[in-house]
């Protein structure tokens, strides 16, 4: 079966949440009145309730609560790390429950290493349901000697330092 795409997937779970709407609906049996007052005007379940609680118990219902808990989670990285190391750090994403970070030199990111407890610590805190499992920091990347017109096959450059 070909791979489907993300609008295809969000009606199919609007589908389980929500039912088919091409659906017949039955007009069997009708309901009879409670007398007891279930549907009484101010009867339990009745209540207005604030826009925030009805998005959140409808993220809540839709599954929604781990995607939007890890772009608040790197949304607020400064928060996390503090301004002076958020200005040398940046979060590249979330993956299997693995945060990377890029730091501009090896050093940042070793230092950010040390700080990985505290940074955890802060994240299992504040964000619980963005079910990251741990902190994975990178450095700048090495430059590559296997590109270029005159690139050989072998181990590199070995005689162009020193």
């Amino acid at each position: 079966m070909a791979e489907q795409s993300e609008a295809g997937r969000v009606y199919l779970r609007f589908k389980d949440v929500f039912g088919d709407p091409n659906a017949k609906r039955s007009r069997g049996k009708r309901r009879t009145r409670d007398e007891t007052g279930s549907s009484v005007p101010f009867g339990a379940g009745r209540d207005p309730r604030g826009l925030g609680d009805a998005i959140s118990s409808l993220t809540r219902q839709l599954g929604w609560n781990s995607p939007l808990a890890q772009s608040e989670l790197l949304a607020s990285w400064v928060e996390l790390a503090g301004e002076e190391t958020a200005k040398h750090s940046t979060p590249a994403g979330i993956e299997d429950g693995v945060l990377t970070v890029s730091c501009e030199s090896t050093a940042w990111a070793t230092q950010l290493r040390m700080m990985r407890v505290e940074i955890m610590n802060h994240i299992a805190v504040k964000y619980p349901d963005a079910g990251i499992e741990s902190i994975r920091f990178q450095g700048p990347n090495a430059p590559s000697w296997k590109k270029g017109p005159r690139s050989i096959p072998g181990r590199g450059p070995r005689d162009t330092y020193g």
